[in-house]
Parts: C-alpha cells; structure tokens; sequence
C-alpha cells in the first residue's frame, strides 16, 4: 500500500468544491438597429465616463440582444467585426460587461462565441395583461424581500441617489440637478424637480410617486419624458403618480393622487 507525503491533502477532489446551477441578475442591451457605431456614441453620451450618468452601473454583467436587427446582420467582415469590437470597448467605458448574447443571426454565432460570450436562451416575455395561472401553495423557505432604500435629507444640483434592487424612498425635496433612480418604484414625499428614473433596469411595472410632481425628466423602464413637454394641468405641482400604459404602446401616464 502506498502511504502519501505527510502534510498532502488525501481529501476527494469532489469534497473541495460543487457546481450549482445559478440564476443571476443581468442587463440586456436591445439593439434596434445594426449602425453599431452610433449605439456606441449613444451608450458614451449617456452611460460613458463624460456621459449624463457615468457611475448608472457597476460592473454589471449584460447580455447584448441581437433579435431585433437579426434579419438586418450582414456576413461578419472585418468592419463589422471591428464594430463589434468597439461596442464591446464602449459598454466597458459604460462600466458594463457583456457575457451573453441572444436573438443573432446564425452567421453571428460563431463570431460571437470567439468573442468570449455565451448563448443565451431566448427572452420568454409574458403579456402585460395575462393573468398568472393559480396553483395550489407550497410550503418553502421565507425569502427575504429586495432592500428599501431611504432618504430623509434634501437632494441637491448634482448629487445622484439609486436603489439597486429595489425601491427608493425620499423624505424631502429633490432639487433641480439632483438624479434618483431605482430598480423598483419611487417614493418622493416632497417636492420632485430633479430627475427621476424608476424600473432602471427594464420593470414595467414600476411606477413613480410624488407630492408635487415638478420633474425635469422622468423615465420608467427607458421610455422617458423631459421638461420640454409640460405635464398635464391636473398633475403639474400636484400629488400624482407616473406609469407605463398596460396596453404596449409603452406610453406614460401622469395621473393624480386621490387625498
């Protein structure tokens, strides 16, 4: 019988480490057209180190999803493949990491494999209007709900606030200049006058709240409206609610709040 070195580990290989599977947030980047060039002044203008938002993520993996423009790809050449390139270089400086891509055309497959991303499946999107099947309860584990996020200061010109993974609640003013952003609702209970973007990472179903809704822009899930466009007299100043019209027009709804 051969007897191992003194001190060497005789453990099973197997008892050192476990492969689970795993479910993990990410961002999805939904081309809506193949002039990558200009997405990527889009994403720098906005998300870039000099853009409105710079610190929007942090490091957040992402899945770019071609299904849009699918039928719009072209064989892969070397412009187009150094287009990809710079999408790629682009997203980095968006402090965003792409690790998966979804909706290709076949032709892209192989190049986006050596690229170093994965295939993901297919984005199973259920209507907005469906009602969710009832089954019968099961008894499972309490999970912990996401995190509220809240502040009971005022916001001022340039100070930025977001709830990762949940809501954001404000006690007091958010001034002109001042940013809040969630990946669930937001709570103002004071006046709103900066920027608010509520469903940051694609919920439909967020919605943003306030006792006197002056915003310089507001967004929920990306569809988006500036001061430029005046809110309508029986919300403008006034306690109200925005939302996303559950009809898929992607439209937002400035409604007041019944007191």
């Amino acid at each position: 019988m051969t007897v191992p070195p003194t001190g060497k580990a005789t453990q099973a290989p197997s008892a050192r480490f476990e492969i689970k599977s795993a479910q993990l947030p990410l961002v999805a980047l939904l081309l809506k057209q193949p002039e990558w060039d200009l997405v990527c002044a889009d994403l720098l203008e906005q998300f870039g180190p000099n853009g409105e938002q710079p610190d929007f993520f942090d490091n957040d993996p992402l899945v770019i999803d071609f299904s849009s423009i699918s039928r719009d790809l072209s064989q892969p050449d070397l412009e187009s493949i150094d287009s990809l390139q710079s999408l790629f270089a682009a997203l980095k400086q968006c402090r965003l990491r792409a690790v998966a891509f979804r909706g290709e055309s076949s032709a892209w497959t192989a190049q986006l494999i050596e690229s170093g991303l994965v295939q993901a499946p297919p984005e199973v999107v259920r209507p907005r209007n469906a009602t969710p099947v009832q089954s019968e309860p099961v008894a499972k584990k309490q999970e912990q709900a996401p995190a509220t996020l809240v502040v009971d200061k005022p916001l001022r010109s340039g100070q930025k606030v977001y709830a990762r993974g949940g809501d954001l609640v404000v006690l007091a003013m958010v001034n002109q200049g001042a940013e809040v952003a969630a990946d669930g609702n937001i709570h103002v209970y004071a006046p709103l006058r900066g920027k608010a973007m509520a469903g940051a990472r694609g919920n439909i179903q967020a919605r943003i709240f306030s006792l006197c809704m002056e915003p310089e822009l507001v967004s929920i899930a990306g569809v988006y409206r500036t001061s430029e466009n005046p809110l309508p007299e029986n919300v403008a100043g006034k306690p109200a609610q925005i939302r996303l019209s559950n009809d898929g027009t992607d439209r937002l709804l400035f409604e007041p709040l019944r007191t």
